[in-house]
């Protein structure tokens, strides 16, 4: 049974500010029942109703015995709750000012304002889930397309954490035979018998790591989209390309140049990668300063660009600056958007082969006539995914803080290995052993130092 720590009643609310149906807050910790009490009328007292129920009534200041709202009340108690605490979730009208009233009375009651993430912080501490758990409720928060959400709520329900204990798991039995054909030797080469256990459970570890690393750059991709900007000189058919992509009138769309004088960011699922689309100015000279700007901010897009959208008018020759673009963006991933293919074209392959394009970097497109454009997602898989996107498992890192943990664990077991090699003593090498089961650890939060874990909590909202 878990031990669960005594911490101060906190709350906070938990849904989005603005006007709503619905607003929540929440109380966690072991006044929960006793600070809800004093301003709940309804019946009996909370604190003697049964768990996981909820109960209709009034939130009462109990000073002025003003009413401040008509309530639903959630009662749970620890430990199986998500703090494992005891904990109540006032269901009130939604709206700026009620909700902050009720706030605002609970804290006079006795709770204190939570921090950003404590809730779920509370959680690991108290045992409920570990590290990697904890990260995954905000990964879910986050998740802009299905296949993030699955990821997430895998990670959540602690696929990942089983693999990492028993990775951990095995190091440490590894360690423990060590010892014991140290301290206990049954036979005259036990130094070399050593070594022969630990070569083969390095070997064997550092495998089923390199295993989990495999699609971590995929995975990465899939938790937090591709950085993509579209790119092209002026009236090439940028905004209208955005304009499409997003289902709705965005930018807007002109036949005079250089229209678009700032950079536009939005979120999309384009067959499932989520993309972060940057629709750019037009990048030419100009005299215009205010252009020339959008022309600099242009520029900065494409240098932090994952993947390029380059569109070109295949309705005219290429000019000095599609030759530009198509020279600057060559060493980065991209799609060359050859649009208006309702018109002649003026722009031949062996044109493009001039500047290194690669025939399958390039779509013939219509913005106008939507023709084309439902390859862009297949051309996007194949550059990132091989062509398909795959069911995605816990095997799917996606944490840039997991990835690099566990290739540090794996970068300490091959200097396990080169130990080994240059028949170093064995207790020097099980300092390399040792490292990698701490690094591990360090993933699910055995081994995290406290900095850390604070660290990663302030990163959450507030109210979870």
């Amino acid at each position: 049974m878990m031990e669960i720590l005594e911490f101060e009643t906190i709350a906070a609310i938990s849904t989005p500010p603005g006007v709503g149906a619905i607003s929540i807050v929440r109380l966690s910790g072991d006044q929960a029942f006793e600070i809800a009490d004093k301003v709940f009328v309804g019946g009996k007292k909370l604190s003697q109703a049964k768990t996981h129920t909820i109960h209709y009534g009034h939130i009462v200041d109990p000073m002025t015995e003003k009413t401040m709202d008509e309530v639903l009340v959630s009662v749970m108690k620890g430990p199986k709750t998500f703090t494992a605490e005891d904990v109540v979730e006032i269901n009130c009208h939604g709206g700026i000012v009620v909700v902050q009233q009720i706030l605002q009375l609970l804290l006079r009651s006795g709770a204190r304002l939570a921090e950003p993430g404590e809730f779920t912080k509370r959680a690991f501490l108290n045992g409920r889930i570990d590290l990697s758990q904890s990260e995954a409720v905000m990964d879910l928060i986050r998740a802009k397309t299905d296949l993030a959400v699955d990821m997430a709520l895998q990670q959540l329900d602690g696929q990942l954490s089983k693999r990492i204990k028993a990775l951990r798991q095995e190091i440490l039995e590894t360690l423990a035979q060590v010892e014991v054909n140290i301290d206990y030797p049954e036979y005259d080469d036990v130094e070399e018998v050593t070594s022969a256990l630990m070569k083969e459970k390095a070997e064997e570890i550092s495998g089923k790591i390199a295993s989990l690393l495999e699609h971590a750059q995929q995975g990465k991709i899939l938790r937090e989209g591709l950085q993509t900007a579209i790119i092209g000189r002026p009236n090439v058919g940028k905004s209208s390309l955005l304009n499409y992509l997003l289902k709705e009138d965005k930018a807007i769309v002109t036949e005079i140049p250089g229209t678009t004088r700032d950079v536009i960011e939005e979120y999309l699922d384009l067959g499932g990668v989520p993309l972060k689309l940057v629709d750019t100015a037009g990048i030419r000279e100009t005299d215009d300063i205010v252009e020339a700007m959008g022309v600099k901010k242009s520029r900065q897009a494409l240098d932090k660009a994952d993947l390029v959208l380059l569109v070109l008018n295949q309705n005219e020759a290429l000019t000095i600056e599609d030759e530009t673009l198509l020279i600057e963006t060559k060493d980065k991933p991209r799609v060359i958007l050859l649009n208006k293919m309702d018109l002649p074209t003026k722009i031949t392959q062996a044109d493009l082969e001039k500047f290194d394009v690669d025939a399958d970097e390039i779509l013939p497109v219509s913005v106008l006539t939507s023709v084309g454009l439902e390859k862009l997602a297949k051309k996007i898989q194949t550059i990132f995914f091989g062509g398909q996107i795959e069911q995605q498992d816990a095997t799917y890192l996606s944490n840039v803080r997991h990835i690099a943990l566990l290739e540090q664990a794996q970068q300490s077991l091959q200097e396990v290995l080169n130990g080994l090699a240059h028949q170093m003593p064995v207790d020097l090498v099980q300092i390399d052993f040792t490292r990698s089961w701490e690094q591990l650890g360090e993933i699910i939060g055995e081994s995290a130092p406290d900095e850390l874990i604070t660290q990663l909590f302030s990163q959450f909202c507030l109210g979870k």
